[in-house]
């Protein structure tokens, strides 16, 4: 049974293309690796297309399967305890600002979704609030 957790719409004081930019090329987390709670995340790997990390729900690589430049990037899992979809929309609001939304779209049996709800949403407000935060210029 697939299920949807969407973050919360936010905010970034940047324009679409600048975000669009940073967000599509995974190689960027170079820049803002510092930001991310390390015992909530080891042996981070990135490359262009691909992200590895070791959470603690276990070993999770996220592959981008698609860019819609200016306007969305969808990554899909090739390793993790449980198959999803993260799709990272971004609408412009002014030449100055754009707002952003994540999706996760997560195949969940019916018996274990009451257990991963709260976390999963959790989760993706937590990424929502590092992307937010980012300096994209």
């Amino acid at each position: 049974m697939t299920s949807t957790f969407e973050s919360s719409i936010r905010e970034i004081a940047f324009p679409q293309q600048s975000v669009y930019k940073m967000l599509s090329d995974l190689s960027n987390i170079e820049k803002v690796k510092d930001k991310i709670p390390q015992d909530k995340i080891q042996d981070l790997t990135f490359d262009t297309d691909s992200i590895s990390v070791k959470s603690p729900l276990g070993a999770i690589q996220l592959n981008i399967i698609g860019r819609e430049e200016p306007k969305c990037i969808k990554l899909e899992t090739q390793k993790s305890p449980m198959p999803f979809n993260l799709w990272i929309q971004i609408l412009p609001v002014s030449e100055t600002s754009c707002k952003m939304k994540l999706t996760i779209k997560a195949e969940v049996n019916p018996f274990i979704k009451s257990m991963v709800q709260k976390p999963l949403q959790d989760g993706i407000e937590k990424i929502a609030d590092a992307l937010q935060m980012i300096q994209y210029e």
